[in-house]
């Protein structure tokens, strides 16, 4: 056997077969390190308590503890089992009478193990649900005392904004959060997950929040006029001009002229931009690995933008390392200049759909463009026109991009609901 060291630890690889790969220390009997199928890697003791039962228990995640931080402990562990005690029975009955707040620190340190395919930025979205909303109304409760009324009062409180803060984040940071009833749905599904991570690790028999009806949330299709676009694209110029943040101003025209989601234009690379194909592909998105085509007037933004090789980014941070993360201040400034009422910045992808659809194309090809990893998602657009198909993305940014202008152009019959949309 060998004797582990960090060495050891970091040429640990998951097992092809989708085993747990456990190797075992040669100068500490009963001290090992597992590695999970997901590739983390935690230091753990096994020994037989004093009704002779095998047992194991995990000392720490390898990167929070060092090698021999972990031998340390498995030393002290094991010394008190000569003594008689049961280290994993006195873990697991602390579990037992976790709080809500030790429950999430525990779902968030042990879940993405767990769920190895969940993206970072799920996950981050839960810490923020924990963080504003969870910890505040249930933190201090004890586990097993939460029950399927606590789980209904708590999507009630959140709707009713009784978690609604307004703080600084920083020197130029602030956070706003409001309530309502997506908030609430939102956060009470996550509350829902973490007791089903608490289910399944035995710390709870039930899941209290099962059952537990979510927010009734109504659709919302708001879709630009030509009358707005042309507004928003007046609101363009004379930000620019007056000296808004460049990045800002062409992320926002991107998004208009591609269907894109926010963070696949803010976080874009120009290793990912290809001009000759014309083409965005991106190695991952909220659908997986997706390639967006871009229209005429996209490509003209983005050849304006400028390069340099040691800028990865498309549209950088103005200060620091990373890409850009003002937009929704920017935009929440552009549309109120705009006169825009109610649109979020996502609106400007169903917008883009809208004209695609009220131009004739068809929802197969504009599933596609929009990357949609499923039909149905785009059948949401099939009220706004017919189904022949036609070359989407060139079309569709070119119109905008004249709406934007505030030019005239062809009416679009709409036939199925009976307007007349003039881009």
């Amino acid at each position: 056997m060998p004797s582990i060291t960090k060495r050891l630890v970091d040429s640990l690889r998951p097992s092809p077969r989708g085993d747990d790969v456990v190797v075992w220390d040669e100068r500490l009997p009963g001290f090992g390190a597992r590695v999970k199928p997901s590739g983390v890697v935690s230091y753990l003791v096994q020994y037989r308590n004093r009704h002779g039962l095998s047992r194991r228990y995990t000392l720490g995640r390898h990167g929070v503890l060092t090698a021999e931080e972990a031998r340390d402990m498995a030393k002290d562990h094991l010394a008190d089992v000569r003594r008689g005690a049961d280290p994993a029975e006195v873990k697991l009955a602390a579990r037992r009478d976790l709080n809500v707040r030790e429950l999430c620190d525990l779902y968030l340190a042990e879940g993405p193990a767990e769920k190895p395919g969940k993206k970072a930025s799920s996950w981050e979205i839960d810490k923020s649900n924990i963080r504003r909303h969870i910890v505040p109304l249930l933190g201090r409760r004890k586990l097993h005392s939460l029950t399927r009324n606590d789980v209904m009062r708590f999507q009630r409180d959140v709707t009713e904004g009784e978690t609604a803060t307004d703080e600084k984040t920083g020197p130029r940071g602030r956070a706003i959060v409001e309530g309502g009833a997506g908030i609430a749905a939102r956060a009470t599904a996550v509350l829902g997950a973490i007791l089903g991570f608490a289910m399944r690790r035995g710390l709870r028999a039930d899941n209290p929040a099962r059952g537990v009806e979510l927010n009734k949330l109504a659709k919302r299709e708001r879709f630009l006029t030509a009358e707005e676009f042309a507004s928003l694209g007046d609101a363009l110029t004379k930000a620019e001009a007056e000296g808004t943040n460049r990045n800002a101003v062409a992320a926002l025209r991107l998004l208009m002229l591609t269907g894109a989601r926010r963070n696949e234009i803010c976080g874009l690379r120009w290793e990912w931009v290809d001009f000759e194909r014309a083409m965005l592909r991106l190695p991952d998105s909220k659908t997986g690995a997706k390639a967006i085509p871009l229209g005429a007037p996209a490509l003209k933004i983005l050849s304006a933008l400028p390069r340099s090789d040691d800028q990865p980014w498309v549209f950088p941070a103005a200060r620091g390392d990373g890409h850009f993360a003002g937009l929704p201040r920017v935009w929440r400034k552009i549309a109120k200049a705009a006169g825009l009422k109610n649109v979020r910045i996502h609106d400007l992808r169903h917008s883009f759909a809208s004209v695609s659809v009220a131009d004739g194309a068809s929802l197969f090809i504009l599933g596609k463009v929009l990357g949609h990893s499923q039909s149905r998602t785009t059948e949401k657009y099939s009220h706004l026109g017919n189904d022949p198909v036609r070359a989407v993305a060139d079309s569709t940014a070119k119109k905008i991009a004249a709406a934007m202008k505030g030019g005239g152009g062809n009416v679009v019959e709409i036939q199925k609901s009976k307007r007349r949309v003039t881009i």
